[in-house]
């Protein structure tokens, strides 16, 4: 469970209503209204719907729960660490000496890659197949993104629908307030049930939708940068360049912070612990 969500969401949400209860807001016109809720929530998961085809907005819905909800841990530095230990091995023994290695790896992507090498396919061939499938993940995580940003984007204006509503209905009432004896109590009431749907939408788009898309795109930025690592890492390893130069080349790819600490530590070459990609 990624905890920045759970805390984030019960952070955005537990201050809206932490706000209206202070405010003195009746909670009873909010959540009396389940009407204006159903239209939000149908309403924009309808329009979103309509945008993509089934298996997209499927896939990019479920996919994007999932992305937002579950924890990953990309450890560039082990990666960077098993690829410096495959050049090492690839220099001393051949490219041949590293099939059992690639076969124990649980990435697809770097296994694939690895195993293009062993086989030796061409420099361009391998950069061609690789940065397909890397497209090819961009792609899907675009997508998943543009779903939420979708609901992100359909969610107020469907509040503001359900708050048109609301009022067209108050107006229509009008005839039947002017007999009560509290006239502006009832018109103020009836104003404020119709506001309800406007809220929901906009609460929804802004501490829900939204920042599942930001952290789907944070998500696949960090993935990419990954991947990107093992391409220029597995086109060394093919090339025969030495492993120092390539682990301070593949070192440029991460964080200032975290590639002072890896020469702290003496670096991959020195026996750092090698990349299980089941933790990523």
């Amino acid at each position: 469970m990624d905890i920045a969500t759970v805390v984030g969401l019960f952070l955005g949400f537990g201050a809206i209503f932490l706000a209206g209860y202070v405010g003195g807001t009746d909670p009873h016109v909010i959540f009396g209204r389940w009407d204006a809720f159903m239209l939000i929530i149908g309403g924009t998961l309808g329009a979103t719907l309509t945008s993509f085809p089934l298996r997209t907005f499927l896939r990019g819905f479920f996919g994007g729960f999932k992305t937002a909800f579950v924890t990953v841990d990309y450890h560039e530095r082990d990666v960077i660490s098993t690829l410096v230990s495959f050049a090492e091995k690839a220099r001393r023994e051949g490219l041949l000496a590293l099939e059992n290695e690639a076969a124990a790896l649980d990435d697809d992507f770097m296994r694939k890659g690895i195993q293009l090498v062993i086989d030796g396919r061409d420099t361009e061939i391998i950069r061609k197949v690789l940065e397909t499938e890397v497209s090819s993940t961009q792609e899907h995580g675009a997508k998943s993104e543009q779903v939420f940003m979708n609901l992100g984007g359909y969610s107020p204006t469907l509040g503001i629908i359900g708050t048109v509503l609301g009022l067209i209905g108050m107006l229509k009432g009008l005839s039947e307030m002017s007999n009560s004896t509290n006239v502006a109590g009832t018109i103020g009431t009836a104003t404020a049930e119709a506001f309800v749907a406007t809220f929901f939408g906009i609460m929804f788009a802004n501490l829900l939708w939204l920042p599942i898309a930001t952290k789907i795109k944070e998500r696949n930025g960090q993935l990419l940068l990954m991947r990107e690592i093992m391409i220029e890492g597995i086109l060394a390893i093919q090339a025969g360049d030495n492993p120092r130069l390539l682990e301070e080349k593949l070192l440029a790819f991460i964080d200032p912070r975290e590639r002072e600490s890896a020469v702290e530590e003496g670096g991959a070459i020195q026996g750092e612990a090698g990349y299980s990609a089941s933790s990523a």
